[in-house]
């Protein structure tokens, strides 16, 4: 392995290199753009044999994807926020047709009012479209993440796309060393890309077609049951990554000093660093806090977040509002545990969070109960 000093954008982009896909169609977007122009250049350069197609539109980015899957390579694409409402209609196609297809998505605020910067209020919204999505906290993630997402998506039991979300400029654009494996390890763990479900003319098979109300639904709980199958996929293939390079990871969740906690922060993404420094800050002055992240939100790991924070008391803090209903997170988490007792939001558009606001959503679970929504 060696050691680079790079963006949250170029880890990602290595990792795809790395995960050699035969098709990647890109239109750029701020602030993922640059995951996209270092694949261009990786395949302009001869690093990456694959076929890289500058669509005209993030609907045409998926449909390109689509379309390859379905003729049995590996794809890959990009986008973030308007562009992935504009891929939003075909984002249950190709989870309805079962193609393991893998996106990252640069988390950026929806409009209006029009905003570049990074909030999570995109993906959130897409949590019934059939994806896989998971949040990456830091650059090295990011690059692991893009491997283990081709992996897990292409599992035979699962064969569900799969997005991988990065803070908008807060991990998208901060540099930091980040370890890139060797092409003949990552080989190792991710097998030639395999797949059944293709147009095949020696064996046809029907594709994408219509069905009526009772074999639609046995296509639906079909697609669920996939989905729930992924935390199996999940667990080998940390396993295997954890043989092959040495990085351990958590499954959906990561837990940290919440067996003994009295308050847990729940989190998503890049602020989770932040706040287990705060936790531990917290420690010091004798208060029993924890932190919690998700690291996917679907599968959603509703069992262990209730057992993890059974007993506790929870504040869910998230980078979205929900017009009308609050935050997407913690009405997830709420739904399985009585233990979340206030939804912090912060973060929208891309405004900071200090370290005090997490020290005052701590504060506000000790010494307020009573309050249920927090505006940081």
């Amino acid at each position: 392995m060696s050691v680079q000093f790079i963006s949250g954008n170029d880890a990602f982009a290595l990792g795809v290199l790395l995960a050699k896909p035969a098709v990647i169609s890109a239109y750029p977007i701020t602030p993922q753009t640059v995951v996209v122009e270092r694949l261009s250049e990786y395949v302009a350069d001869g690093l990456l044999a694959a076929n890289f197609i500058h669509v005209e539109s993030e609907h045409s980015a998926l449909s390109c994807a689509i379309g390859a899957s379905a003729a049995g390579v590996r794809t890959f694409t990009a986008t973030s926020s308007q562009g992935l409402l504009y891929m939003a209609e075909c984002l249950p196609y190709a989870a309805g047709g079962r193609f393991p297809i893998v996106m990252m998505n640069a988390n950026r605020a929806l409009a209006l009012p029009w905003n570049i910067y990074g909030d999570q209020s995109d993906s959130l919204s897409q949590l019934s479209c059939g994806w896989i999505q998971a949040y990456a906290e830091n650059a090295q993630e990011a690059l692991d993440l893009a491997l283990m997402a081709f992996r897990i998506a292409e599992d035979a039991r699962v064969s569900v796309p799969f997005m991988v979300n990065l803070d908008g400029f807060h991990l998208t654009h901060t540099y930091e060393p980040v370890d890139v494996p060797e092409q003949e390890l990552a080989d190792k763990f991710l097998p030639e890309f395999q797949t059944d479900n293709k147009i095949d003319f020696d064996k046809p098979v029907n594709m994408a077609f219509s069905a009526g109300p009772g074999h639609n639904k046995q296509f639906r709980i079909a697609h669920h049951n996939a989905m729930l199958r992924a935390f199996d996929a999940i667990a080998e293939a940390e396993k295997d990554f954890a043989d092959i390079f040495g990085r351990k990871y958590t499954g959906a969740l990561d837990a940290y000093r919440t067996d003994d906690a009295d308050f847990v922060l729940v989190t998503l993404g890049s602020v989770s660093g932040l706040a287990r420094s705060v936790a531990d800050e917290l420690r010091e002055e004798g208060i029993r806090a924890g932190v919690l992240r998700l690291r996917y939100i679907r599968p959603f790991p509703g069992k262990e977040i209730a057992a993890i924070l059974n007993g506790k008391r929870a504040a869910v803090l998230e980078k979205d509002l929900a017009a009308g209903r609050g935050g997407a997170v913690f009405t997830e988490v709420a739904s399985v545990t009585a233990a979340a007792t206030l939804s912090a939001i912060g973060g929208l558009g891309g405004e900071d969070i200090p370290a005090a606001a997490i020290r005052g959503i701590f504060k506000t679970l000790a010494d307020e109960p009573e309050t249920e929504v927090l505006y940081l």
